[in-house]
């Protein structure tokens, strides 16, 4: 018996519109023409699809294609499993048994880092993901600043290391380092910049308003339709820039006001899809360890990656909103990953 589709995104937001408007599981399920443990499932757990099932037979490495292997991880320090065993021309290889054949020779780590979030937080999360359960996402405006440094996030490169191997030293400058400041949003299936924001300028309330103003507004806000105007949300956390009087009147002005200014629970990265898409770039710019000499150099490198992230990726992500207001109320206002 063959397998059945997983849902779609489309399905999944119905979904979500159902339960907000009361209806059981099983009503869902007869509504939407679906298996009643498939619309619970997704309930349950709306974070995780269907497991695929491989049928094909596991690739078999011999000796010599390990001993191979076991060199590119030490010649390759901080590599993907991917990177090592592409670098010794091994393909056909599913990553669990990379990572297997790895294990034995090296290892892995990183630390999770996370915003503490208390019980009132926790209440504030959940009274979010209520207030929105009926939002059509496709009309948000997710919006979010990145931070990118000539040698990459502290403590962010990772990656296989030979054990009784040592990681590489990454040299720490004394000076002409710094970064670049990122701007950018994503809404349905579209990428609003990326903008950069002028070295040296520190975002207060005017120069975060003022940014908008030369970049967002006057670049690709003026140019949409007035329908799409009038039904855009815009959304941006709670930086101080961003949630100060001075900046909500500003938008306010500039008709992003009310119901049209999402609000935002604090301490919340993990419910915001842009986050997402910064990683993408993050790994396309950092990837093998790459470091780079000048800011303008480290600007290209993100301008190029955000060229390469298509439409069906950015889609995906916005379109997992449904799934994550779900899992923060499944999980009382806890952390849900990204």
């Amino acid at each position: 018996m063959g397998q059945k589709k997983d849902l779609t995104g489309s399905e999944k937001s119905k979904i979500v519109r159902y339960l907000a408007e009361g209806c059981s599981s099983l009503k869902i399920a007869k509504l939407l023409k679906r298996d009643h443990r498939t619309i619970k499932h997704f309930i349950q757990n709306s974070q995780q699809g269907r497991k695929k099932r491989v049928e094909k037979p596991r690739r078999k490495i011999t000796a010599h294609e390990l001993r191979k292997v076991k060199h590119a991880a030490a010649k390759m320090p901080l590599a993907t499993s991917l990177a090592i065993f592409q670098s010794c021309n091994i393909t056909g290889v599913p990553k669990s048994t990379r990572c297997a054949i790895l294990r034995d020779m090296a290892k892995v780590r990183k630390a999770e880092r996370r915003p503490p979030l208390n019980k009132t937080h926790k209440l504030k999360r959940q009274d979010w993901a209520k207030k929105y359960l009926k939002t059509d996402f496709s009309k948000v405006l997710w919006t979010d600043e990145m931070r990118v440094s000539l040698d990459g996030p502290d403590g962010w490169a990772r990656g296989w290391i030979g054990k009784g191997q040592r990681a590489p030293v990454r040299l720490r400058r004394q000076q002409g380092g710094g970064g670049v400041l990122v701007w950018a949003g994503i809404i349905k299936d579209e990428l609003v910049g990326p903008f950069r924001v002028e070295d040296g300028v520190k975002l207060n309330s005017q120069s975060y308003c003022q940014f908008l103003e030369d970049t967002f507004f006057k670049q690709w806000y003026r140019k949409k339709s007035a329908s799409f105007k009038k039904n855009m949300i815009f959304m941006q956390d709670n930086a101080p820039s961003h949630a100060s009087k001075y900046s909500t009147a500003w938008l306010a002005r500039k008709g992003i006001k009310e119901e049209k200014l999402m609000t935002w629970p604090p301490c919340s990265p993990d419910l915001n899809p842009i986050e997402n898409l910064w990683s993408i770039i993050k790994c396309e710019i950092y990837k093998e360890g790459k470091r780079y000499t000048s800011l303008n150099s480290v600007w290209e490198a993100v301008v190029a990656a955000a060229r390469n992230v298509d439409g069906e990726q950015i889609k995906t992500l916005t379109e997992s909103m449904d799934g994550r207001l779900l899992s923060v109320l499944a999980k009382k206002g806890g952390y849900i990953g990204r």
